[in-house]
């Protein structure tokens, strides 16, 4: 090889040198801007979720906002049902002699006009009697107290109501207490 070859060699090493230099930043930029736009699709990512569970506790908080307004009353509506039960209990007390009473009459109907209004007042309200005599035991609605041989009803109907049931629109307020026929032995 000669010294022009040499050096010939030598210029084409250098601008090749040169060129892979000039290029080295374009390549660091396009690493940066290939990491930004990483960057970039991980935040827009992280923000899509976060609009999505921002939206799902609204939902969250709305439906327990309904729930609140549907159901704010359970607890008073629990209350009055003892009253219910005191005035039912009270007017199947009164014998037909003490009906005919004129005194005692007015005393009933004041009775009577009171569990009316109790009644009406549970119906604007959403407040229903449970269904139970000759309906199936429903766990969700009633409560078994005792078992009663039966002949007439079919095993596991409701066949007594020692106290009623009560629903709030489709929330139990109280369940029913029932006897509930058996095969007799």
């Amino acid at each position: 090889m000669t010294q022009h070859d040499d050096d010939k060699l030598h210029e084409e090493a250098e601008a090749i040198r040169r060129e892979t230099a000039a290029d080295a930043p374009e390549l660091e930029e396009h690493d940066r801007i290939s990491e930004l736009e990483a960057q970039l699709a991980e935040a827009n990512s992280k923000g899509l979720y976060a609009a999505a569970e921002l939206q799902n506790a609204r939902r969250r908080m709305e439906k327990e906002l309904v729930d609140a307004k549907a159901y704010a009353a359970a607890s008073f509506a629990r209350d009055m049902l003892a009253i219910k039960d005191h005035v039912e209990r009270a007017l199947a007390a009164v014998t037909e002699e003490l009906r005919a009473d004129a005194t005692a009459a007015n005393f009933l109907a004041g009775i009577e006009a009171t569990a009316r209004e109790l009644e009406a007042a549970f119906q604007r309200n959403g407040v229903t009697r449970v269904k139970s005599i000759g309906e199936a035991l429903d766990p969700h609605k009633h409560q078994a107290m005792m078992e009663i041989p039966s002949d007439d009803a079919e095993p596991g109907t409701i066949v007594e109501e020692m106290q009623s049931g009560y629903v709030l629109k489709d929330r139990l307020l109280r369940p029913a207490l029932v006897g509930v026929a058996k095969k007799p032995d």
